[in-house]
């Protein structure tokens, strides 16, 4: 009685799978959010690995930061997120309560 109960479950589960799909499939790409990338150069300089840590410790509580990405050698910060959960003001300011100034670098939004 369990076996047929099982497997009559586990063959209504797989019959529901590719409907579910079929139908998520329609659902307009508007729906998902967009990501936005903010490349910037901070002041002062990050000279160590520490100030790479600090950084990405701290920015990433900005709402809608997806991914951050940080290059000493370049001097630049790259943030992935989402424009409709943040602006650019709001990382200056989580710039600057942890003592950095930000600068948009050049070439980049």
């Amino acid at each position: 009685m369990k076996k047929t109960f099982l497997l009559t479950l586990m063959a209504a589960a797989s019959w529901s799978a590719p409907a579910y799909a079929a139908h998520t499939a329609d659902v307009p790409s508007a729906d998902v959010p967009s990501a936005d990338t903010l490349q910037v150069t901070t002041t002062p300089q990050m000279h160590c690995e520490n100030c790479e840590k600090k950084i990405k410790s701290n920015i990433r509580f900005v709402k809608g930061v997806k991914k951050i990405e940080t290059s000493v050698p370049e001097q630049k910060v790259t943030i992935i997120y989402n424009p409709k959960k943040s602006t650019y003001q709001d990382f200056v300011k989580a710039f600057k309560k942890i003592g950095y100034d930000i600068a948009v670098a050049p070439g980049k939004k």
